[in-house]
């Protein structure tokens, strides 16, 4: 799955750390999502969701 949240965390001004912090993830959790190693439950999207300010669809992507 393909998404936005280096950019979003970019624009924020937020370091994989901080985010990780406010998500109640690892830092390594952050990364592997960022590189599309690993797809986030719906409770942590919609953490992310909500933290970015942005619907789901806007921060994450299907692949074809």
């Amino acid at each position: 799955m393909k998404n936005k949240i280096k950019v979003l965390r970019a624009e924020f001004d937020l370091t994989q750390a901080q985010l990780a912090d406010k998500l109640a993830v690892s830092r390594q959790t952050i990364n592997a999502i960022e590189k599309g190693k690993f797809d986030p439950s719906l409770p942590l999207a919609f953490k992310i969701s909500k933290l970015f300010r942005k619907p789901i669809e806007e921060i994450f992507e299907e692949e074809k």
